[in-house]
């Protein structure tokens, strides 16, 4: 279970004609804060480690004009604790991994999750070790209780693209068929769990605009294709998805 997502931002993002929306401004000092610490990870160089500095510093003002609730200089200092050196340094995306179990009947296995009380399909972060379809079988039983098969990859998505989380995050959904167990909501991580069908779903539900029917459409054995974000061009004066 990914239980430090942070809540996904309320205001989506804005396309070229209006003013930048919260999540514009996330997506702009997370990707300047990760320029930042890469180039801390590489330079030795007195005089660059020093702009590289001065650029935390305006992504963390950033980052504060997005949301007040976060000091500036604070993040600035949790940012350079988490500089490494070299390839360590080098700033990537976290990697979450969900799954989309669907049952004989249709019904899509959802849990309420203990983080937000938002339903959403069971999802948590990569775990070093396992390959991506090996989290999402452990994720489903772990959150569930549900014994689970993979059918394919539905999607790769960027969280903060499409106005999802906070942090840089990468998303890969699977399509997943129920072989056995029964439902049994993990206690700690869940406040329920259970079947639904496609005209009797829960809420509040996370952004089933974006998965709701690739999901129902892999679950009733249509052909899909893998959905993922296009190249914008350029990637940085356009944020719809």
């Amino acid at each position: 279970m990914a239980g430090d997502e942070p809540t996904p931002p309320q205001s989506g993002p804005t396309g070229t004609g209006g003013p930048p929306s919260e999540a514009d401004l996330l997506r702009w000092s997370q990707a300047l804060a990760g320029i930042a610490r890469t180039g801390l990870g590489f330079s030795e160089n007195p005089y660059e480690r020093e702009r590289f500095e001065e650029i935390l510093a305006v992504a963390a003002d950033i980052r504060h004009a997005a949301d007040s609730s976060f000091d500036p200089d604070a993040l600035v200092q949790e940012w350079m604790a988490s500089v490494g050196e070299g390839v360590a340094g080098y700033q990537t995306p976290k990697v979450a991994v969900g799954a989309v179990v669907g049952n004989d009947n249709g019904e899509v296995l959802l849990i309420k999750r203990a983080d937000s009380g938002i339903w959403l399909y069971p999802t948590g972060w990569a775990d070093i070790g396992y390959s991506a379809s090996e989290v999402a079988v452990k994720e489903v039983l772990e959150e569930t209780g549900i014994e689970c098969e993979v059918v394919q990859l539905l999607a790769v998505l960027d969280g903060m693209r499409m106005g999802l989380t906070r942090i840089p995050l990468y998303s890969l959904v699977f399509h997943c068929r129920a072989v056995g167990g029964e439902v049994n909501p993990h206690p700690l991580e869940c406040l329920d769990a259970g079947w639904f069908a496609r005209d009797a779903l829960p809420e509040p539900l996370a952004s089933y605009d974006l998965w709701g029917d690739l999901a129902f459409a892999a679950i009733d054995g249509s052909p899909v294709a893998v959905r993922y974000d296009l190249p914008r061009t350029p990637p940085w004066r356009v944020s719809d998805v």
